[in-house]
Order: C-alpha cells, then structure tokens, then sequence
C-alpha cells in the first residue's frame, strides 16, 4: 500500500510542478514585455480566438450546408474584404466596420477551407481534430517562443521567408517531379511555423512604435494559423493514405 501512496504522491508532484512551469512561461511574459504591449497582445489574440472561431463557422456552412461554397467568387469576395480592412483607417469610429470586414474576412477563408476539409473527412474524420490540435499546440509554441526570445531576434527571417515562399512556389508548379509531395509540405509547414516567429515579433515592435491596429495584427496571426492547418490536415491525409496503400 505505502509504495503506492507514495507513487500516487509523487505523480501529483510531478503534475503540480508541470503546471507551475507552465503558469511561469505566462508570468515570465508580464515581467518582460511592457504593460502597453501585454494589453495589445491581449487584444490581439483574443481578436484572433474570434476569428478563428468565425472560420470554423465558414467550414461548416460549407460541409453542412448549401448555402455558401467554397468558390472563385467567394475567394474574390475574401479578397475585397481584406482591402477593405487595409483600406479603413484604424480609428475608434471606424472599429466596428473594421470588426465586420475581419469577420467576413475570417468566415469565407473558413468556406474556402471546406473542401480540403471534405477530402480529410473522406479519408479519416479523426484526421481534422488532430490537425487542429496540432495547429493550436504548434502556433501557441512558436508563439510562446517568439515573445521569450530577444526583441529582434527573428524579425531578421522576413526577407528570407518570403525568398523560401517564392521558390516553393516555383517548386510547386514547374518542378513539384523533382521532390515527393511530402517534402514540399513539411516545407510549406517550415515556412509557416518561421512566419508565426516572424509576425509575432513584428506585432510586438510594431506596437512599441505606435502602431496599436490590433485587428489587422490578428489578421496576420490568423493567415499563418490557417496555414499551419491546412499543411497539417494534408500532410495527415497524405500519411493516413499511404498507410492505407500499404495495407492492401
């Protein structure tokens, strides 16, 4: 019985001081970034928690529904609706509107993610829970990692992110026969985890400046969390896929 106890005190040891660490990775951010630049970051990802959650209100009505679908039309639509946010000045008389083309914005890149997500659900259900924890793990990692490292320390990757960018586009179309599909998406995820890096450093310097948009900084975030997802969700169709193939 004692062995036991003790075992079972020891694991609740373990899981208490797992949650303190972790609690001080949050902590550790109030005494390292400026109280203005916590309640902009605040902003920011709640924002985006919002966004996020509009776009998974876009992937449904495009599963569920025949309402909306995923199109050129609505890809159009997505467009214009980000140019009218850019287009908006960042004004406290002009949030609400700004909040209404984010929102739109978020809901037809949700639609257009639809049919990608039909493709996994053809494949194995399981594969976009898993995709979408994997998204949120990953993201809020490199995240975490971004804001705890030196103020500018990866701002120096967004010429080279976007040079890498260009040429897996290149690769992609004229010459996606020299490599296997699966490299070319764990580089695309690469890509997309360096500009989470990137773009979180780049709010952080750029509020620090005076710039306070804190709707179009979680545009940004939102852009690179649909990334990760979507490479995430074809990478585990691909992989599921391939296991199928060797089974039979």
């Amino acid at each position: 019985v004692f062995p036991h106890c003790r075992m079972t005190s020891t694991r609740a040891t373990d899981t208490q001081t797992l949650f303190q660490n972790f609690g001080r990775v949050f902590t550790a951010l109030d005494e390292k970034l400026e109280k203005p630049v916590m309640e902009h970051l605040r902003a920011v990802y709640s924002t985006l928690a919002i966004g996020v959650s509009i776009a998974a209100g876009g992937a449904l009505t495009h599963l569920y529904t025949d309402t909306l679908r995923a199109g050129f039309l609505l890809s159009i639509g997505s467009f214009f609706l980000m140019m009218a946010l850019i287009g908006t000045p960042a004004t406290r008389e002009n949030e609400k509107k700004r909040m209404g083309y984010f929102a739109g914005f978020c809901f037809t890149t949700g639609i257009s993610v639809g049919p990608l997500l039909e493709m996994a659900l053809a494949v194995d259900p399981s594969i976009i829970a898993t995709a979408l924890t994997g998204t949120v793990l990953i993201f809020g990692a490199f995240s975490l990692a971004s804001l705890h490292a030196e103020s500018t320390k990866y701002l120096f990757l967004g010429g080279s992110l976007m040079s890498a960018t260009f040429w897996l586009l290149m690769v992609s179309i004229f010459a996606r026969w020299l490599f296997p599909v699966f490299f070319i998406l764990l580089a695309g995820l690469a890509i997309s985890c360096g500009f989470v890096l990137y773009d979180t450093q780049l709010i952080v310097e750029k509020n620090r400046r005076g710039d306070h948009d804190y709707i179009w900084h979680a545009v940004e975030l939102f852009i690179d969390f649909v990334q990760i997802f979507r490479y995430l969700v074809v990478l585990l169709s691909e992989k599921r896929d391939r296991d199928e193939r060797r089974r039979r």
